[in-house]
């Protein structure tokens, strides 16, 4: 089975707040599954959960992201220097032009998106 073969049959997960939020992306880097514990909504407060679970996805995607960065690299890592050939597409764009090494970006420091 070639390296691309491997990568676009892999799924890796990236969590966030103890398991509160399960993000799993493929290793062409598209998102497969997202699931949320009951245990992150608080009906009392609903403001307010509203916002934590929206920052335990983003924490939870981009921890996948990043897991399927390494496991790119891990896979094409030889290929990778042949002009970027083994890159998950997006995946820079996604962390705001960082790259997949070295922490995520801050909320609020998302790219300008300019799909044309």
């Amino acid at each position: 089975m070639s390296a691309q073969q491997e990568l676009a049959d892999a799924e890796v997960e990236g969590t966030a707040g103890g398991g509160l939020v399960t993000a799993t992306v493929n290793g062409q880097g598209e998102l497969v599954d997202l699931v949320i514990s009951a245990a992150a909504i608080d009906a009392a407060d609903p403001a307010e959960t509203a916002q934590s679970v929206a920052d335990l996805v983003l924490a939870a995607v981009r921890d996948a992201y990043r897991a399927a960065g390494e496991l790119q690299q891990e896979k094409m890592g030889p290929l990778a220097a042949l002009g970027g050939a083994g890159e998950v597409p997006g995946l820079t764009d996604f962390f705001g032009g960082a790259g997949t090494g070295g922490g995520a970006a801050a909320i609020g420091d998302e790219p300008d998106r300019t799909d044309t």
